[in-house]
């Protein structure tokens, strides 16, 4: 084999002793074996060489890859730094618990609820070390804790044991204090109501559903926190408050001029509700006695309804609002064109029918306008005007303005304010509902209906809801209709039985209604409640008033008198001068 047959820079090894050189040499005198030590020297190299290149190669690939992968994060955390924060979404496969609710507020933005971060309490008894002194020491902390009831549950076989659901800051760093490893705090988010009572009913309160150690699901248990209890954990609003009709400095004013009546009047509740006349907004809404929904009480289990704090009259109260109604009849057969204001009605009594004989409260002309009717507040009067409207007209009537169905409003309770409504409307129920008995409302119900007859004709259904504009409703009677009701209402307190509402500032227009209270074996004349529907300002009102009283009696004179034009007109018209300037209302004269 020639030695050109192996050349190095082939694929083919050359021989460590070629022969051919090798011969060579020995001719020369020369030693062979230089010749295979060279020649394994350069198979070395070439070994070395083709390992330099190959790590070179890696080492180059790997540089590449670092940053390559340094690039791909820059670049990722450049575009997130460029782009607008959004809440991660988390997806579980269980149901989480939703802890987070949004706040309510006001027509203006101040805060009625929000929320409170806060700490549960809770006991591990097996980690305890002294559960004697611990019983002892969360007794004082907490005097409502029965003492022998913890001591038992933290010896007994219990594992796990709730103690307070909510403690304050103060209550939490006296626990601690105890210094026991078996009493544990647990992270919670509580509903705190900064105005105390104000605007109780309205709001309700709230409890906790589902709990863990960890959290505690908040849910609203009355009023529009549980109304609304899914929109506000829903985490979908992005925690945007829920922003109500109220107003709530002048739901405070309401509120204290209420109970400052109650006490003057020796009543035993009261109820106020203010609304816009156009958009059925409901500005402030009150019942007393109230609670402070921080705090809520527990419901009666026995005794009568009303007497519970929790009981809103103003919405759930249903009664026989007597001569309130009466503006109803004459604004019906003013709209039928069977009489006009100046129309002579017969009010000599007493009105007999069967066994049934309807009277006045005192003496009458044997004739009188249908203004007078109204502004002297005269039963026969107004009885005869419904005789002339008829028991279908009438019903359908009512039926329009909302009077014989629950108000459709944003609180659970509505559906319990449900009217209470003759099943067969016969000819006596057209009677004595044109006065204002045999059909029991609400006092929501009643301002609906005032609304709907002063604000040109058009329904109206109340809201909690902020709105933006007026929500024309049907019309229930004619815009002329609506303007002589508005008159005989401000003849009322000019002429009539609500003379204390006529006050220089503004003018004022109303009816008043002195209903007895049913018991056992009829009606008890010593028993009424007092109600003043007013609406301001009288010539295009704006806002319409309902104040109720239950049993008032005035006792300034030397005789105890409980009409509402002696008890709930004085308390609605101090109310409507207090509120108005906050309302915005200008004085039109002196007081």
């Amino acid at each position: 084999m020639s030695a050109a047959g192996f050349d190095p820079g082939a694929g083919v090894r050359s021989p460590l002793r070629p022969l051919a050189r090798i011969l060579r040499a020995r001719e020369a005198g020369e030693n062979p074996d230089l010749i295979e030590a060279e020649q394994r020297r350069r198979r070395h190299e070439a070994t070395r060489d083709k390992a330099r290149s190959r790590a070179q190669f890696r080492l180059m690939l790997l540089a590449f890859t670092f940053v390559a992968g340094f690039i791909a994060i820059g670049g990722r955390m450049a575009i997130i730094a460029a782009s607008i924060a959004e809440e991660p979404v988390a997806e579980a496969t269980g149901n989480p618990i939703i802890n987070q609710r949004a706040d309510i507020t006001d027509r203006n933005g101040r805060i009625l609820a929000t929320n409170f971060d806060t700490h549960a309490l809770y006991a591990q008894p097996r980690q305890m070390v002294n559960p004697e002194r611990a019983a002892t020491e969360l007794a004082r902390i907490f005097p409502e804790l029965d003492q022998g009831r913890l001591l038992r549950d933290f010896t007994g076989g219990r594992t796990f044991l709730w103690i307070r659901r909510q403690i304050s800051p103060e209550q939490m760093q006296a626990v601690h204090d105890i210094g026991d490893p078996g009493l544990l705090f647990g992270p919670r988010e509580m509903r705190l109501y900064p105005n105390g009572p104000v605007a109780a009913h309205i709001l309700g309160g709230y409890g906790y559903g589902r709990e863990g150690v960890n959290s505690a699901e908040v849910i609203g248990t009355a009023g529009v926190e549980r109304f609304f209890d899914t929109r506000l954990r829903d985490p979908a609003e992005g925690g945007e408050p829920l922003a109500l009709s109220i107003d709530l400095t002048v739901q405070a004013t309401m509120e204290e001029v209420l109970d400052g009546g109650m006490v003057v009047m020796n009543a035993r509740g009261a109820a106020g509700i203010l609304m816009d006349v156009q958009t059925g907004e409901i500005v402030a809404m009150a019942s007393l006695p109230d609670f402070d929904p921080n705090n809520r009480p527990a419901p009666l289990t026995t005794g009568d309804a009303a007497d519970s704090p929790l009981f809103n009259r103003a919405m759930q109260g249903v009664y026989e609002l007597g001569s309130v109604f009466k503006i109803f009849a004459a604004a019906q057969a003013l709209d039928l064109g069977l009489v006009n204001p100046e129309t002579m009605i017969e009010t000599r009594g007493p009105l007999t029918w069967g066994r049934f004989r309807i009277t006045d409260s005192h003496a009458m002309p044997n004739q009188m306008t249908v203004a007078d009717v109204i502004a002297e507040s005269s039963n026969v009067g107004a009885a005869r005007i419904a005789q002339m409207i008829g028991p279908v007209r009438q019903r359908a009537f009512l039926t329009a303005l909302g009077l014989t169905e629950a108000v459709p409003l944003q609180m659970v309770e509505a559906p319990t304010g449900a009217p209470i409504v003759q099943s067969n409307w016969s000819d006596l129920t057209t009677l004595t509902v044109g006065f204002g008995h045999g059909i029991s409302v609400s006092p929501l119900h009643l301002a609906a209906a005032y609304a709907s007859l002063v604000n040109g004709g058009t329904r109206v259904v109340p809201t909690l809801l902020r709105q933006d504009r007026p929500l024309a409703g049907e019309r229930v009677v004619s815009a002329e209709t609506s303007a002589q009701v508005r008159m005989m209402l401000r003849r009322v307190v000019t002429d009539g039985t609500a003379s204390f509402a006529n006050i220089g500032a503004y003018a004022i227009g109303g009816k008043t209604g002195t209903a007895e209270k049913p018991g056992r074996g009829g009606y008890q004349a010593n028993r009424n409640l007092a109600t003043f529907a007013s609406v301001f300002p009288a010539e295009a009102p704006r806002y319409v008033l309902i104040v109720t009283l239950d049993e008032p009696v005035e006792t300034s004179g030397p005789q105890p008198r409980r009409t509402a034009g002696w008890t709930a007109v004085p308390v609605a018209t101090e109310v409507i001068r207090r509120v108005a300037p906050l309302l915005g209302l200008r004085p039109t004269g002196t007081d």
